[in-house]
């Protein structure tokens, strides 16, 4: 009993080893960053808000098609048009503000995701800078430097003693 459980977790943990299926979905997590999952989430909140609001406009437009069904069967015709405009009317509204909700989130969600992408490339070109701003300096160092006046070809000292002179 002991050797077959052994042999069978062997063979699930060779097989994903050998499967790269598995790992690249487990890789493809772990790559989104902290922008990418912030804009996953606001996206799927303002599709659920817009789903939520879109069924409530159905369900109110259905109850009031069925009141004006009710008054056409009665003879009142007017009422059952108004009833109708009704609630063509609230279903459409219900479907802007969802739609709204769904474009503000979507858009603050790319702000995000946008805004530490710039973070991240800022941190990556500031280290480049940094060390590309390190040679310059040891390039254009005064120590090394001929006197630009023209006199004596001494180098440029920066202590004390020099300076006096």
């Amino acid at each position: 009993m002991k050797k077959a459980l052994t042999i069978g977790i062997i063979s699930v943990i060779g097989s994903l080893s050998v499967n790269p299926a598995f790992s690249q979905e487990a890789d493809t997590q772990q790559e989104l960053n902290r922008g990418d999952r912030i804009e996953n989430r606001l996206d799927r909140r303002g599709d659920r808000i817009n789903n939520r609001l879109d069924q409530k406009g159905e369900r109110i437009n259905n109850r009031l098609d069925a009141r004006a069904d009710k008054a056409r069967a009665n003879g009142r015709e007017g009422i059952a048009n108004r009833l109708d405009r009704k609630g063509d009317r609230i279903e459409k509204r219900l479907d802007r503000k969802g739609n709204r909700i769904d474009k503000k989130l979507d858009r603050k969600g790319k702000r995000a995701n946008k805004k530490f992408d710039r973070h991240k490339n800022r941190r990556s070109h500031q280290a480049q800078n940094l060390q590309r701003n390190s040679n310059r300096n040891q390039n254009r160092s005064n120590l090394n430097r001929q006197n630009r006046a023209g006199g004596n070809n001494r180098p440029v000292s920066n202590d004390r003693s020099a300076r006096r002179r």
